[in-house]
């Protein structure tokens, strides 16, 4: 399928769904990386969804992309930009509904799946607008809350289902932030799965089919 001239560069895989209104996957990448990272899982997962890879916003050198800075010489080790990270939060929000009406797909049924930074930016999305998102596939990431919307706690959270992953060696993101997730998502009241794989920043193959049979349960 050709793609739109969107908001956000992206590149697309349309649904098997020939007929109405198909439900939609919306990859979001790592940092430094681009939209062809994730895709490369695209023909594993369930062929009713559109799936559609996004290319971040800000571009690094001397090549990939980025959602928001991240500064390495901060004091404090890493620092992110949060100001960017809300910016981006809001894009993504906004080319969901432009990619939803531009190629007909349900917009009741949207599901983000995020690596990374990618994934920092998925629970910011999901769970600042949880009425637009119905699946996160949170990858190797941790929530963020500075960059979630204000008055978020009294968001209504019922229809949002999440499945989240981490890697025990994770050496980019320590495992102690992702654990945090859990305990807010209970808080929050938030249908979700945790699980740690024996692993670094990655997704192992038996990660991978872990979140493709929770997607096939939770469709």
């Amino acid at each position: 399928m050709t793609t739109a001239p969107l908001s956000l560069e992206h590149i697309i895989k349309p649904s098997s769904i020939k007929q109405g209104k198909s439900p939609v996957l919306f990859m979001l990448h790592g940092y430094g990386s681009n939209e062809e990272d994730l895709y490369s899982f695209a023909d594993e997962l369930p062929n009713e969804y559109c799936i559609i890879s996004v290319r971040a916003p800000y571009t690094l050198q001397p090549f990939g992309y980025a959602w928001y800075a991240i500064h390495f010489d901060n004091e404090q080790g890493k620092w992110s930009d949060d100001a960017q990270a809300i910016e981006s939060r809001d894009k993504i929000r906004t080319f969901i509904d432009e990619a939803c009406t531009a190629y007909h797909l349900d917009e009741g049924d949207v599901t983000l799946l995020g690596f990374s930074q990618g994934t920092i930016l998925s629970y910011a999305v999901a769970l600042s607008y949880p009425e637009k998102i119905k699946r996160v596939v949170a990858l190797s990431g941790y929530i963020n809350e500075r960059i979630l919307k204000e008055g978020y706690i009294k968001n209504n959270f019922d229809s949002l289902k999440i499945y989240a992953s981490h890697g025990q060696v994770d050496q980019v993101i320590p495992i102690e932030w992702a654990q945090k997730a859990p305990l807010l998502l209970n808080k929050l009241g938030v249908s979700h799965v945790f699980e740690e794989f024996p692993v670094g920043h990655g997704v192992a193959p038996q990660n991978f089919y872990a979140f493709k049979k929770w997607l096939e349960a939770n469709r």
